[in-house]
């Protein structure tokens, strides 16, 4: 048994080495009967004096021997006969005719060898040898020489208290019978517990109801919320919350996106192209392929997408075959909401708005299109029932998402080069926002410059290409790239005592001594290079980016945020220019939300009247001095005027209000 549970794959390892490795090695004796009235009777008939016994191995046996004791005179007739059952005969319905349960089975007594009467041990065998002849009696002795009598199972699933339960009742009987192990791989599950870790219970008032959990957030919102927030061999610590933040953020998100889609999709009358590989054109159960666009038609951000879209391909099917389902629905998460809906989509936008079908327009049908069901294929494991909403809604004729096969990646799409420039993109994006946020600064209002110290000519490079989008994305205008930082930016480096001080231990002072004395081109040094040698006097010690935290402090005048190493410096003085500019955007942004509401058409002319007071006046006036014009093409407006004594609709403005009215023309 110790050599077979060798050949086992254990979810985690550490069950199958250490609990029921350390179990099989001091192996106890395992006691066959229970004193219960439910289960399956011993097949044991002893006499009263206890010195004969018989053990019945078969049904056919125990025919025969009833047929001895009806002979003997022990049994008037014989049960099994009188209810039509032929002991030749190994079909369901011969022996669904007979019952050998208890109590019937306790009124049958056979005869020993000497004549005397026989009566059945009262006990039953242990409900657990039930469990673990699984692999046998699921077929029963009527498939015996099938190749599924006895199977080893390639996976099977339970709490981590049946370690010595049914995954050690499994891996014995099979053992002893078949000489193979039971099953290939297993995932011990651990406990689901309340939010403070506690074991829950009706007593404590911290039980969770199942099925109101269920009518409340949905099967799936459920299902994801535990499969993701923790492995399912660790105790999960069950907050209600987490499972509604799911279902908003995360299953909210692909709704929306999936809804945006649709929308402009009936709009323009869209349907996938054969190209596309759309509805109709899959044979059922083919591989769901990718999109076949010429280049010239993708955008950059297309390709990224759809290399990015393979990426996850090839990442979630290596983790669904390493039975790793956390990993597979956080990598699908990440993907949905991180680039698909908050990045993809977002830049997007304005392609989907545009009039007529063009090939622009095709191509990102196409793209969105193609992720879409990709998402549905990859996620349908774990939220089975929106997996194949999604689907059918995307797919019309479609039988199930779950006849399909999983995509195949196609590493040809994949652009590694391309990912980690957008991921870059991504990362300076957000460390812009967020410096904005720090000081209440609107993404409308335009700022003037932003400065990003580089590590590498590489990095550089990629950042020049995406230098457009992430300028856009943040509404700076102008970034510089910085080879030395020396007197602008500067850096501190702290150790991360938790992890040297396990490495280190008696070195930590010394280490903490170092990191002090250091000058800025060490630290720069340092993050350049990543893994770094310390020369101290106790001896050398070798780092790695998990031992230290780099960090940047603020300028004057600027903010100084990092990533990594990726570090970004942002300009957050106000120049009378860039101010009147984002004046006019953040009054292009009231007037927009006004035409909306109005229900206007996006094609329809209009005329604007402000109306404002005191300093909100002032700010107005200096904007429409410079930036009237752009104002109206952007609003398809005809004329933009300040009109004291305006009669419009309040809007918010600042700390108070203005008035804004637009006049259909």
């Amino acid at each position: 048994m110790v050599a077979l549970n060798k050949q086992i794959r254990w979810k985690p390892e550490s069950t199958g080495t250490g609990r029921f490795g350390v179990w099989l090695e001091n192996i106890q004796d395992w006691n066959l009967s229970r004193s219960r009235f439910w289960g399956t009777p011993l097949p044991i008939w002893r006499t009263e004096d206890g010195k004969e016994e018989i053990c019945i191995g078969s049904v056919k046996e125990f025919y025969a021997e009833i047929e001895k004791a009806v002979a003997a005179g022990v049994m008037p007739s014989n049960p099994l006969k009188e209810k039509g059952f032929n002991p030749d005969d190994m079909s369901k319905a011969n022996y669904d005719l007979i019952d050998l349960h208890r109590p019937y089975v306790d009124n049958i007594f056979l005869v020993s060898p000497s004549g005397k009467k026989m009566v059945r041990e009262s006990d039953l065998i242990d409900v657990w040898f039930d469990s673990g002849s699984m692999p046998y009696a699921q077929t029963g002795l009527r498939g015996v020489d099938t190749p599924d009598f006895g199977s080893t199972a390639d996976f099977i699933a339970e709490g981590v208290d049946q370690t010595r339960g049914w995954f050690y009742t499994l891996h014995a009987i099979h053992t002893m019978v078949s000489g193979t192990p039971a099953f290939k791989r297993v995932i011990s599950n651990g406990l689901v517990l309340d939010k403070d870790g506690n074991k829950m219970s009706k007593r404590l008032g911290n039980a969770v109801d199942p099925f109101k959990a269920l009518d409340t957030y949905g099967a799936d919102a459920l299902r994801w919320y535990m499969l993701t927030n923790a492995q399912p061999w660790d105790n999960l610590r069950f907050d209600e919350a987490g499972v509604d933040e799911i279902r908003r953020k995360f299953f909210g998100t692909l709704y929306n996106t999936y809804s945006f889609f649709a929308l402009y999709a009936n709009v323009d009358g869209w349907r996938p192209s054969a190209k596309g590989k759309g509805p109709g054109s899959v044979p059922q159960g083919e591989p769901c392929p990718g999109i076949a666009l010429p280049n010239a038609a993708q955008t950059e951000t297309d390709r990224w997408i759809i290399s990015l879209q393979n990426s996850l391909i090839r990442d979630v099917r290596a983790a669904y075959e390493d039975y790793d389902i956390t990993l597979a629905g956080r990598l699908i998460q990440t993907f949905v909401c991180d680039h698909l809906s908050n990045w993809y989509v977002r830049l997007n936008r304005k392609r989907f708005w545009g009039g007529g079908l063009t090939p622009d327009k095709q191509a990102a049908y196409e793209t969105l299109y193609s992720v879409l069901k990709t998402v549905a294929l990859l996620m349908a494991p774990i939220a089975p029932f929106y997996a194949d909403e999604l689907w059918l809604d995307l797919v019309p004729g479609a039988e199930c998402v779950h006849y399909e096969r999983m995509p195949e990646c196609d590493e040809s799409k994949i652009d590694k080069d391309l990912e980690e420039r957008m991921e870059l993109a991504q990362k300076a994006t957000s460390l812009v926002l967020a410096l904005r946020r720090k000081v209440n600064i609107k993404v409308r209002q335009p700022l003037a410059k932003m400065l990003i110290p580089v590590i590498s000519d590489k990095v550089r490079e990629q950042l020049e290409r995406v230098k457009g989008l992430i300028l856009t994305e943040v509404n700076v205008k102008e970034a510089e790239f910085l080879a030395d930082t020396t007197g602008i930016i500067t850096k501190k480096i702290k150790p991360n005592f938790r992890v040297l001080g396990k490495k280190f231990g008696p070195q930590m002072k010394e280490i903490a001594a170092a990191f002090a004395q250091m000058d800025q081109a060490t630290i720069s040094a340092i993050q350049a290079a990543g893994d770094y040698t310390l020369a101290l006097a106790s001896g050398p010690v070798a780092l790695v980016p998990e031992d230290y935290e780099i960090i940047s402090e603020d300028m004057p005048g600027w903010l100084v945020a990092s990533d990594g190493p990726l570090t970004i410096a942002l300009d957050i003085q106000l120049s009378d220019a860039l101010v009147k500019e984002g004046t006019a955007r953040e009054l292009i942004n009231r007037i927009q939300n006004l035409r909306k509401d109005s229900g206007f058409e996006v094609t329809d002319k209009i005329d604007v009247e402000i109306g404002a007071e005191g300093d909100a006046a002032a700010e107005i006036e200096a904007s429409l001095a410079d930036y009237k014009d752009y104002i109206a093409s952007q609003t398809l407006a005809l004329s933009v005027a300040l009109v004291p004594g305006c009669n419009g609709s309040e809007v918010e403005w600042n700390e108070g209000t203005i008035k804004i009215k637009v006049t259909r023309k």
